[in-house]
């Protein structure tokens, strides 16, 4: 394990930016492995007793799984006002006994957190206690006052040409680092204070957790501290944007971010399978984690021993969240809805719409988070904490279609205009070693094509 040790601290956290761009057309096609080691698989797409309604798509699932690319996979699929069509292959781990993936199964999503903060940032809007472009020390005044970087080889600083603002938060463009990118001297700030808001695994968060703040709150602040990337408003740049965007939304609420995202969004969805800390009594539906070295898939954070069983630091909106595939499609039916599932209004039609809609600044554009998550090849738009397509995309999402995908290999997107929808549960590192993104999509349109022949 000293191997994955060491790529995990020099590297790092480089894999929760892996795969976190949901649309990569542009990514090099992974190559099927040599299994390392005969397991027992899943039943061949052939041996299913009942037709899948998405042949194509879960003859793929099963596919991954018969080849060994993964313990189990579980996708969400919705079209116009079908009900949503749950597909699964495998098991949540590899170990014998563990439970077979399905809807309820239990995930770390990293990065798909973020549209979901993003949301509840609309929704403050949406009640006037916020707007898009206020100023961002309105609600933390730490902020006051930012400094920009004048050059990567130091912490020498220039005032900024202007104040971050809430928009700025949700689309990357603030001039906010992240551990999992940020390097030089602007790293070892990062470091020194602690502002690495996420979790792994235990090993790497007994490291971690004394350095970190306790709260968002000085979280905040102490991000507030650092010098900026960029001028806010002139560049995409991954970030801690949406997690600086909890603490906003605790001021702005007067609750604390989980309790707002809790009776604004799991609440009335319905979503009950959504943790920032998994009960123990949930622990046989938890998928393992697993990272991937060469033609060896290895135990990362197995879910008896997770670092989700025990309390973060605090709710961390760019990362924190468990859920199943059921929840996060009742997070996306809602949004193709344009607000409202089965009854229940989560917002007006105009917030759901503006939310997923191009946010970003003027003329800022962004094509991927990094060379290894393979971005795509034309320039996107970003939302309230989601990419949003501007163009429709040979081989990928339509334009306006918005999502975002995490760390281990997650993905999620909503085309509204085309009433579709997709979520895709795996957990594993890096993210992007296998392209579930272009092929999963590729084969959900293809069903969708069949259909309408």
């Amino acid at each position: 394990m000293k191997a994955v040790r060491y790529m995990v601290s020099a590297g790092a956290l480089a894999l929760l930016a892996a795969g976190a761009v949901f649309a990569s057309e542009g990514a090099p096609q992974a190559q099927s492995q040599p299994r390392a080691q005969p397991r027992a698989q899943t039943s061949a797409p052939a041996l299913r007793a009942v037709p899948s309604a998405l042949p194509t798509t879960q003859a793929l699932l099963d596919g991954y799984v018969v080849d060994n690319k993964m313990p189990g996979i579980v996708g969400a699929f919705g079209y116009g006002n079908h009900p949503t069509i749950f597909l699964s292959a495998g098991k949540v781990a590899d170990d014998a006994t563990a439970a077979k993936a399905g809807p309820d199964s239990l995930w770390r999503v990293f990065s798909m957190t973020k549209p979901i903060t993003g949301m509840a940032a609309m929704l403050l809007i949406e009640d006037g206690k916020m707007s898009l472009d206020q100023p961002v020390s309105d609600f933390i005044p730490a902020f006051k006052t930012m400094k920009v970087l004048i050059g990567p080889d130091s912490l020498d600083s220039r005032p900024a040409a202007r104040p971050i603002t809430i928009r700025h938060l949700l689309t990357h463009t603030a001039g906010l680092g992240y551990n999992i990118i940020t390097k030089g001297p602007l790293l070892a700030e990062y470091n020194r204070l602690g502002i690495d808001p996420a979790q792994v695994n235990a090993q790497l968060e007994a490291k971690s957790r004394p350095i970190r703040p306790a709260t968002l709150e000085e979280f905040a602040n102490r991000a507030a501290s650092v010098p900026l990337i960029a001028d806010p408003g002139t560049k995409w740049s991954y970030s801690i944007g949406l997690d600086v965007m909890g603490r906003v939304i605790e001021v702005a609420s007067g609750m604390s971010f989980d309790a707002f995202v809790q009776k604004r969004i799991f609440g009335p969805l319905k979503m009950t399978s959504s943790y920032w800390t998994v009960p123990q009594s949930e622990v046989g539906r938890f998928a393992s984690m697993y990272v991937i070295m060469g033609t060896n898939r290895l135990p990362f954070d197995p879910a008896a021993t997770s670092v989700w069983l025990k309390p973060p630091s605090f709710p961390y909106g760019g990362a924190g969240l468990v859920m199943s595939a059921r929840d996060y499609d009742r997070f996306l039916h809602m949004l193709q809805n344009y607000g409202e599932l089965d009854g229940a209004r989560v917002m007006k039609p105009e917030t759901a719409r503006l939310g997923m809609s191009n946010l970003m600044p003027a003329g800022v554009f962004f094509t991927g988070v990094a060379a290894s998550t393979g971005g795509t090849p034309q320039p996107m738009g970003f939302g309230a904490g989601g990419s949003v397509a501007i163009d429709d995309m040979p081989n990928g999402p339509a334009k306006g279609s918005y999502g975002w995908g995490g760390a281990a290999g997650t993905v999620a997107f909503v085309d509204p205009a085309h009433k579709t929808r997709g979520t895709v549960m795996v957990n594993y590192f890096p993210g992007e070693k296998w392209p579930l993104r272009t092929e999963v999509l590729g084969a959900f349109k293809a069903d969708l094509e069949h259909k309408h022949q």
